[in-house]
This record gives C-alpha cells, sequence and structure tokens, in this order.
C-alpha cells in the first residue's frame, strides 16, 4: 500500500459532522463539535464562540454552533461533549464601531450573525459577519492566527479578558471569570485570565496569553469595567445592569483586575484609511506569558495563514490518517472515506497533550488534560488509541498515574487541571487493565498504576456536595464505594444505583487483570467483588414478555419495585437509578462475563430473543433528552453503555446477526451531513466506534479480545504497535449504500483458516498481520470454534 504514502487524507474530512441536532439550526442533541483550527491532542482549538436565541435547546460546548450569533473567536474549546461548556477564552472580536449603542463589556451589543456559509478543511475555518468582515483562522499546538478582512472604514479589534463560554442551561456547570491582566506594547499584548467552573466544577485555571498583531495598530487602549457576573460566592457579584468600560489615560498600558475581579481589556484600532486586512497571531501556556511569546514565535513563523494550515494537514496526514490506509482511487465510495477520515479527525481533538505545561507540579511525566470523560471513551476509544498512537496512548496512562501521585485519585474526567466529574465507576481503572493486559509497558511505572487503581477500589473519596449529586463525591474516586464494599452493590441509599453497580464489578475485574501481573494475591478477591453485579439481579421482574433483569435494592437487602420498570430510569441522569441508558441496556453491559448474563436471561435462545427485541422501533420507554434525540428503539447508539451490545451475537455464535445490526446502525444513524452523529461525539467515542464498524472488529475492553465483524473496505492497511502493519481484505463488492455483500462466509487469520468470531491481541496487533474476510450476500453460520471468553465468569452463590 505505498501508493497511499503521500496522499493527501485531509480531503476527505468534513468538520461539520454532528453539527446539528434534530431541530433545524440548533445544536441541541447532534455532536457539540468544534469547529475551527487545530492539530491533534493540540492545546489550542481555534474557533468562533457563539451565542443560540432559542435558549430552551442552546448547546455551546464546541464554541460553534450552526447558526448562533459569533460572540468572539478564543483559543481554547472541548469537542463533542455534553454537560456544562469548558473555557472559550483567551478571545478576540473584530468590530467595525466601538460607539454606543456597542458597549465592549456587554458582547450582546456587538455579536453578530454570519452571513452565507462557513467554511472548514482541516486545519482551517472561514466565516462572514453580517458587519462585512471576513474571519479566517488556523491553529498550531499552542497557539493560532487570525486574519480579518474588513469592510472600508474603521477597523477594531477588541481583546476581552474575562471572555468564557456561558451556560445557558445547567446553572451549576456555569463558568466564571476571576481575575486577569493585560499589557500592551506597540502591536503585541500579554497577559493572563482566570476563571473557574464550567463542566466538572472545576476549580480556578490560570491561561497566560501572547498575541500581536502583524501592523501597529493607530491607537491601542487598555479598559476596565466593573464585573456584573452573577458568580456566587463572590464580592463582585452586583446585580446591577452591565455598565460602561473606563479606558486607560495616556501612557497607561496595562490593566489588572484587581481584588473585585473587574472584567479587563484592550482595543486596537486602525484607521479608515488603513489596510482591510488586520491579521494577529497568538501564543498561549500554562506557565508563563514569556513562554507564550515562545510559543506563538515558534509555532507560527509566517504572517501567511496558509502555512499554518499546510503545517496542520501534514501533521494530520503523518501522525493520524495515514495509520489507518485505505483505496482512494476511482472505485472508492467517497462517503465512505469521509465517515472514516472525519472519525479519525473528531476522536484527536482530545484529549490535550500539556506535556512540558503543567502548573501545578513538577514531573518527569507526560501531562495531558481535558479527559472529557473516560466514562465515555475507556469502551473503545483508547483500544483504537493503543493501536494506532501508541506514544501518545503510554503518555495519557503515564499521566493519568501521575495526576494520581500529586492529587490522590485518578480522574475519570478531568479538565482545566482539575479532577471531575464522575459519571459512574472509577473507569481509568479500565483504562490501565485494557493497556496492561495487551502487554503495553513502556515508561509506565505499574506498581503505581496498580496502586492508583487500589485507591480506586479501597479509599471511598470525600464529598465535595456538588450540585449535580450532594449524596457522595462525584469528583473522582467510587463516591458509592462504602455500600460496594459492605454489601457488594450500590443501594437505593445512593443515585445511579443500577448502573454503578455494573461499573464497579467491571473496575474490579479490571483490578484483578492487573492484579494477576503486579500483586497476584488479590486475584481472587477483586474477582469475586467482580461479580457483584448479580447482587441486584432479580430473577422475578418481567418486561415485555422478559423475565430477569437489574433492578435497585435497598440496604437492607430488600428489592425496591414498587413501581419500578427496567425499561425506565427517570431522566436517566445524575439523581436516577441508571445513567444514560436504561435498566434494560445496562443488563447487557457486563463484558467481562457474558457467560452469566446469558444464563441469567434464561439460555441461548431467551438472550437471543431479547437482543432481538432491542433493535426494534418503538420500544424505548424512556425520556432520554438529547441523549436520545430521534431514536425509538431500546438499543441507544448514541449512548456509550450500549456501544458493544449490537456484537453480543458473537456470544451464541451467530456472528451475521452481529454484523447486520451494527450495520443497520451505522447505516441508520452515521452519515455525511451536518445530522451525521446520532448524540454528543463525547471526545470521539462516537466517532471511534464506527471506526471500528468500518474495520470489521470490535475490541472488548479489559480484555485482550476482538470480535470479528465485517469491514467496510476492499482493502485497509493499519499501522499499529508503532511500526507493525496489520492488513485487513474483504472480497465483497457492497453497493454504493454498503447494503450488500458483507455477511462473513469464512475468515483466514495470517493465512490459517480461523473457526472462531474472534482473536487474540498477540494474533496480529503485536507484530502485524493479516485478516482475510470473505464475504457474500446472504448471512450463514461461519463459526464452529469456542464462543469470545468471558474470563470475569464467577459461579455466584449469592
Amino acid at each position: 500500500m505505498t501508493a497511499h504514502a503521500h496522499v493527501d487524507y485531509s480531503q476527505y474530512v468534513n468538520p461539520f459532522i454532528g453539527g446539528l441536532g434534530p431541530f433545524e439550526g440548533l445544536a441541541y442533541g447532534g455532536g457539540d463539535i468544534f469547529v475551527g483550527g487545530a492539530v491533534p491532542f493540540g492545546v489550542v482549538k481555534m474557533g468562533i464562540d457563539t451565542y443560540e436565541e432559542n435558549v430552551t435547546f442552546s448547546t455551546l460546548n464546541g464554541g460553534w454552533t450552526p447558526k448562533g450569533l459569533v460572540t468572539a473567536i478564543s483559543m481554547m474549546h472541548e469537542h463533542g461533549t455534553g454537560g456544562g461548556p469548558k473555557y472559550g477564552i483567551v478571545a478576540q472580536m473584530p468590530l467595525t464601531t466601538i460607539d454606543s449603542p456597542v458597549n465592549i463589556l456587554d458582547n450582546t451589543t456587538y455579536w453578530q450573525r454570519r452571513v452565507g456559509d462557513d467554511v472548514a478543511s482541516v486545519g482551517y475555518y472561514k466565516t462572514k459577519l453580517e458587519n462585512g468582515i471576513t474571519i479566517e483562522l488556523s491553529g498550531a499546538r499552542h497557539a493560532g492566527i487570525v486574519h480579518y478582512s474588513f469592510p472600508e472604514g474603521e477597523k477594531h479589534v477588541l481583546v476581552d479578558v474575562s471572555h468564557y463560554l456561558p451556560s445557558i442551561n445547567d446553572g451549576y456547570s456555569g463558568q466564571y471569570f476571576l481575575d486577569g491582566e493585560i499589557k500592551v506594547d506597540g502591536a503585541q499584548y500579554t497577559g493572563y485570565t482566570t476563571t473557574r467552573g464550567g463542566f466538572g466544577l472545576g476549580a480556578p485555571f490560570t491561561v497566560y496569553f501572547c498575541g500581536e498583531f502583524e501592523s501597529a495598530p493607530e491607537q491601542a487602549r487598555t479598559f476596565r469595567g466593573r464585573n456584573t457576573d452573577p458568580n456566587p460566592g463572590y464580592h463582585s457579584l452586583s446585580g446591577e445592569p452591565i455598565g460602561q468600560a473606563t479606558f486607560s489615560s495616556y501612557g497607561a498600558m496595562g490593566e489588572s483586575s484587581g481584588p473585585l475581579s473587574d472584567r479587563v481589556g484592550a482595543v486596537f484600532s486602525w484607521g479608515v484609511n488603513s489596510s482591510t486586512q488586520v491579521k494577529s497571531r497568538i501564543g498561549i501556556s500554562m506557565i508563563s506569558a514569556e513562554k507564550a511569546c515562545k510559543f506563538k514565535d515558534e509555532e507560527i513563523t509566517s504572517w501567511d495563514l496558509s502555512k499554518t494550515v499546510s503545517a496542520a494537514v501534514d501533521e494530520w496526514n503523518k501522525d493520524v490518517f495515514s495509520r489507518i490506509r485505505v483505496p482512494t482511487d476511482e472505485s472508492a465510495n467517497r462517503t465512505n472515506l469521509v465517515l472514516l477520515y472525519s472519525s479519525l479527525y473528531m476522536m484527536h481533538l482530545m484529549p490535550s497533550d500539556r506535556t512540558g505545561e503543567n502548573p501545578l507540579w513538577e514531573s518527569d511525566e507526560p501531562s495531558w488534560d481535558d479527559f472529557y470523560a473516560i466514562w465515555d471513551t475507556f469502551r473503545c476509544t483508547v483500544s483504537l488509541l493503543h493501536l494506532i498512537q501508541p506514544e501518545a496512548y503510554e503518555g495519557q496512562i503515564r499521566s493519568l498515574i501521575d495526576i494520581y501521585r500529586h492529587e490522590g485519585f485518578m480522574p475519570d474526567a478531568r479538565s482545566g487541571n482539575c479532577n471531575g466529574i464522575t459519571q459512574g465507576g472509577s473507569n481509568a481503572d479500565n483504562v490501565l487493565a485494557d493497556a496492561y493486559v495487551k502487554g503495553l509497558r513502556g515508561g509506565i511505572n505499574w506498581t503505581a498504576g496498580y496502586q492508583a487503581m487500589v485507591k480506586d477500589a479501597e479509599v471511598t473519596p470525600a464529598n465535595m456536595y456538588a450540585l449535580h449529586d450532594t449524596a457522595a463525591s462525584v469528583k473522582e474516586g467510587r463516591g458509592a464505594l462504602d455500600d460496594w464494599k459492605k454489601l457488594g452493590f450500590v443501594s437505593t441509599s445512593n443515585t445511579r444505583c443500577v448502573s454503578r453497580s455494573v461499573e464497579y464489578s467491571l473496575n474490579d475485574y479490571a483490578l484483578s487483570v492487573v492484579a494477576a501481573g503486579e500483586a497476584p494475591q488479590d486475584v481472587e478477591k477483586y474477582l469475586n467483588r467482580a461479580a457483584g453485579w448479580q447482587h441486584i439481579w432479580n430473577p422475578d421482574i418481567e418486561s415485555v414478555g422478559f423475565k430477569g433483569f437489574l433492578t435497585p435494592r435497598k440496604r437492607d437487602g430488600t428489592w425496591d419495585v414498587k413501581d419500578y420498570n427496567p425499561g425506565k430510569c427517570g431522566g436517566c441522569e445524575w439523581s436516577s437509578i441508571t445513567y444514560e441508558g436504561t435498566p434494560w441496556e445496562y443488563s447487557f453491559t457486563i463484558p467481562h462475563d457474558i457467560k452469566s448474563v446469558i444464563k441469567l436471561m434464561g439460555g441461548a435462545a431467551e438472550f437471543e430473543r431479547r437482543l432481538d427485541y432491542i433493535f426494534l422501533p418503538n420500544t424505548s420507554q424512556a425520556e432520554l433528552g438529547a441523549n436520545g434525540a430521534g431514536i425509538t428503539s431500546i438499543m441507544n447508539i448514541g449512548n456509550e453503555p450500549d456501544f458493544a451490545t449490537p456484537y453480543h451475537y458473537n456470544y451464541i455464535n451467530k456472528q451475521h446477526k452481529s454484523v447486520n445490526q451494527s450495520r443497520a446502525l451505522s447505516n441508520q444513524y452515521f452519515d455525511d451531513t451536518m445530522r451525521g452523529v446520532p448524540g454528543n461525539s463525547d471526545s470521539g467515542a462516537l466517532n471511534s466506534w464506527l471506526i471500528w464498524q468500518m474495520l470489521g472488529l470490535y475490541p472488548i475492553v479489559t480484555q485482550p479480545v476482538y470480535l470479528l465483524e465485517s469491514p467496510w473496505f476492499a482493502d485497509i492497511n493499519m499501522t499499529v504497535n508503532g511500526n507493525a502493519t496489520l492488513r485487513i481484505t474483504s472480497n465483497g463488492k457492497a453497493n454504493s449504500l454498503g447494503h450488500s455483500g458483507f455477511y462473513v462466509q469464512s475468515v483466514k487469520i495470517n493465512g490459517k483458516k480461523w473457526d472462531r468470531n474472534w482473536f487474540n491481541h498477540e494474533d496480529v496487533m503485536t507484530h502485524g498481520g493479516t485478516i482475510e474476510f470473505s464475504v457474500g450476500e446472504e448471512p450463514v453460520v461461519w463459526e464452529t470454534g469456542d464462543v469470545p471468553p468471558s474470563p470475569g465468569h464467577v459461579e455466584f452463590k449469592g
């Protein structure tokens, strides 16, 4: 496949996939995506910030929204996330006037609609505002560049140090500006901004900046104004209307927020006779303004924006897209190419590699942030990173362990240098186990890694009384651990009792995996605890003709079955019995012991009948809001708990049904449009699920096991384990919709006929190898060997 070595795969990336939800013009229920300039795992995600006028369905998480009013261009964003917005900081805004009614402390007075269609590609974004200003931008790892094309007349660029993305519908996750400073020296400005809150209810974090303009402004003025943000508990809360800024006197070129968190910034102005082109470069750092200047100068060496774009494209092609190479000639299905490379792009936007930029402690370990959230990514994203990004993946694991060393717990989510929030289990445990069982060692200190996992399993974290859930900690660790250790399950005295019981079970299985090599004496203990989910399996609960479900249980051991319906979970949120899924769905999410699931559901035939049922339209009884927009089946591929469920037919040697159901989900809910994903991208988790689907494989987390499915391409070359090659071929010739010729007839691995619908990591993922699929029009049962393993199987004695 050397012919593909110089292919520009970036041409197949559509950055707008997932930008739209089910309501025309709104991001709500869509992918919550970032659109702008970025490099793989970059700290900077350069893009616009917007405000949606329909506040009932407002979703601003990635900054960009389809029709939202532009409020600024900022340097930092998340990608594909639900919950409260984060970042939208270190901002500029081009203005054609700063006179009344414009108030530079009130962006509602200068926000702008966009005209025409936005343009975006890898490393590039362009939009035009209704006031005639065209914005073009790109991003490097710690720096960004923006070009403004003004109409004739005044030209101003506002630098608002206090700008951030607001939380419209999630008040307890709002961000607040605390402190800032700006200094102006001709065409350059430096300073810092400190904010708190946002996703994870984070602690204050500071970002330093260093910006400059290509041409010296005719006037540059700093300003200061009273902070009227509704920031509970802070002295700056005034409740008054937004006032006017006070500009600095002549010669005073710096402003600081002072003790009342005053808002500060600067306005740079060029006269009516100056060039209509205004160009700016900005660097950021978590350490100092001097370091931000260094990043700006080293990463963006030219005022030519196209050079930054080209550098970004080169990095994406070399470090990401070329890791999975498929034919791109005239016979290729372009839609499939776009789905593959767009998905690769979106799963590499987060987390953020901040190695060398840790402001909290000195360490020789890598530093990563924006794990938002491991609850989403542990299921299949990290398994793909293990294969195609082993160096980065090792760095992420080392960073998780280093966070434990210095802060006491590994995060389940982390953003803005702060752990939080934990939606279920301590799922960094699953990440470590998945890497360990597949042989990843490198520079990882596995002794410390196992200690971090034991901390999760044995020490209850302090309750931070977050408004999400005041009953127990949601910052880190396992908030319901006291129940788990004493009872073996999470009782109804805790929120999310059913889903936490399921997740804690997998977490403890993860400990048994690492203990096998690091602390053999602990294996039996954690393997037995991993069967805890069976404590809450009630064989007598019935639902629509099926019997036996996970069921809430009280601390005294009695079942809490009054008005209980396993098809419902209230809002399936923080105070519910399950999180982002019903007990119906969670009853399938026991990857370490599917053998017991099949038995408890009544055997293989009943297990198959129940699986069949969840895919039927109009079977869902839940009200999932944005997490289930447009989905009517119990099976909800838009939520992570269901990711592995379509592949469970492999466990009864009916792989063709796994292929059929997963392919149907892909064709129904993923496409090359702005509505192209069925929910939050969740840091690329949905995108990574689709990539596995297209590869014809699916990983079983915490196990060195991959299920065989059916690839979408005739020839796939993957770079695995750094420099080995896995070649996946298929003789299928699917039609343009991918609806024919995909049923597996037989498989060969490394030239040997294969009788199982699964294989081990060492078979082809360590040194490379080949997987050959023979496919046809008709489903057949081709597998005759053992079903996939259930290594956490425990004969439960109650």
